[in-house]
């Protein structure tokens, strides 16, 4: 049991409105993310209570941003990034949340549409709600959040549910081979093995991705 998520992710080269080419700008509400960028380039454009920033992604690059950190992958050509997803599971069953415009976000049932429709659809909607919000201001950004929190306030039982049999499991499993340990007992050390982890392609928000389903 590791707690942590992995996947690759090669980045949509899709123009969206404005003309740049990548994915959906998107938050996530509990989870920390790391890029690990393997190829090509391109700049990851983050808007935070502090304000908006953009970062370049070269090969050899790792980028780390925290929850509440709105971000939005630009590809300026073929890149592809190993993705690294605290609490594995959680991101999984959603915790991210779309910048689509306020009207979106506002109805639950529209949103919910929004998130199921076709990949390029999606992302010129949640570029079209990013543009108008890093433009905002700190009083539109607070409005993004407090609308984040009311859409997922009725998932928050499930994903506590999905941290406390998954990455909370994985934490106390290390506590438990330290007291092994200390007790000489080397059971877990003589069950090690080996296993290869088949790799699951999808369309995620910001790209075509190779999921690695490691529990």
């Amino acid at each position: 049991m590791f707690g942590v998520g992995v996947s690759g992710l090669s980045v949509y080269d899709g123009p969206a409105p404005d003309g740049l080419r990548g994915g959906s700008p998107h938050l996530h509400t509990l989870c920390s993310e790391a890029y690990v960028v393997v190829a090509g380039s391109g700049t990851v454009q983050t808007l935070t209570w502090s304000g908006y920033r953009e970062t370049s992604l070269a090969p050899g690059e790792v980028v780390r941003f925290t929850p509440g950190t709105v971000h939005r992958l630009v590809n300026d050509g073929g890149l592809r990034i190993v993705v690294l997803m605290q609490n594995s599971g959680l991101p999984e069953a959603g915790d991210a949340v779309l910048t689509f415009p306020s009207d979106v976000l506002a109805d639950p049932g529209r949103y919910a549409e929004a998130v199921g429709s076709d990949p390029q659809e999606r992302r010129d909607l949640a570029v079209e709600g990013f543009l108008t919000l890093r433009d905002g201001g700190r009083d539109a950004f607070a409005a993004f959040l407090d609308a984040a929190a009311r859409l997922l306030a009725p998932r928050l039982d499930t994903f506590e549910s999905r941290w406390r049999q998954g990455p909370l499991r994985a934490a106390q499993e290390t506590g438990e081979r330290l007291d092994a340990l200390r007790a000489g007992d080397l059971g877990h050390l003589r069950e090690a093995g080996v296993d290869r982890v088949p790799a699951v392609p999808r369309d995620g928000m910001c790209g075509h991705l190779l999921t690695y389903p490691v529990p």
